[in-house]
């Protein structure tokens, strides 16, 4: 082959790598939205139901038998840290799906909450529930089209202002501000949630919310009260997203562990 038919033959390899690679990126681009949906349907309960082995994800967990039973999974968020999340393994865009109010649906907050203690395997000793924080975000806050729920740490200015204003924190929704945003906050009273759904509180106790889920985000924080271990339940519309109010260094952790130790 002479030279030039070398050189060209070279530039003719160049040009499809760099059209695959165009290709590639438009796919990604265009599949971006649906990540979350295709590990967790394609790769986890796959792996799950064949080795039990839920890799790329931590745990799966099915209530009955086959890849369309529901449940969850829990898996380590790419940005990593003490910062995890829990999806479905069905179907449901983000807090806008009706069906997440639904009797018949599990209460993916309170599997959120009992799925804590994976942070406990980068903070490297227990996280006390008061420090501990589950997020959803809004339509416009969310990059990804599959509910996921934020599971980690509060921001140390977001535990200190949930504790000050504990007193205050009622069993209907009143209003708060946090890092200068403007809130609504309802108190929840137990260990666990239980069938308490704050989807559903925040579609029957704020009025419009129902018709409109998209545009709040919804934020679960675990506090002790006077009365006991319970949480604070937080939601806004055109806020950032609650994501924002998770401290993936878990600094709060080390500091209560240190109080802890020290009694």
């Amino acid at each position: 082959m002479s030279a030039s038919g070398r050189r060209l033959g070279i530039a003719l390899l160049a040009l499809a790598g760099c059209l695959g690679a165009i290709a590639a990126a438009v796919m990604a681009h265009g599949a971006g939205r649906d990540q979350l949906r295709f590990i967790v349907q394609q790769e986890c309960v796959p792996n799950w139901l064949k080795t039990h082995h839920p890799a790329p994800c931590i745990s799966v967990s099915l209530i009955g038998h086959g890849s369309a039973a529901p449940g969850f999974a829990v898996l380590a968020d790419q940005k990593g840290g003490a910062h995890f999340l829990l999806i479905p393994t069905q179907s449901f865009s983000g807090i806008e799906s009706p069906e997440l109010r639904s009797s018949g649906t599990l209460n993916f907050f309170d599997a959120a909450w009992k799925a804590r203690a994976v942070l406990d395997t980068v903070v490297g000793h227990s996280v006390s529930r008061s420090v501990i924080g589950l997020a959803v975000n809004s339509i416009w806050a969310r990059s990804q089209d599959q509910l996921h729920i934020h599971i980690g740490c509060l921001r140390p200015a977001v535990y200190d202002t949930l504790h000050a204003d504990a007193g205050r924190i009622g069993r209907t929704w009143s209003p708060m501000t946090i890092r200068g945003f403007h809130y609504q906050a309802m108190r929840i009273l137990g260990e666990n949630l239980g069938s308490t759904n704050p989807f559903e509180l925040l579609a029957n106790g704020i009025p419009g919310a129902k018709d409109e889920m998209s545009r709040f985000t919804l934020f679960v924080a675990g506090m002790d009260f006077k009365e006991g271990p319970g949480f604070a339940v937080l939601t806004g519309a055109y806020v950032p997203g609650a994501e924002t109010l998770l401290d993936p260094r878990c600094s709060l952790a080390s500091a209560h562990a240190r109080t802890r130790g020290g009694r």
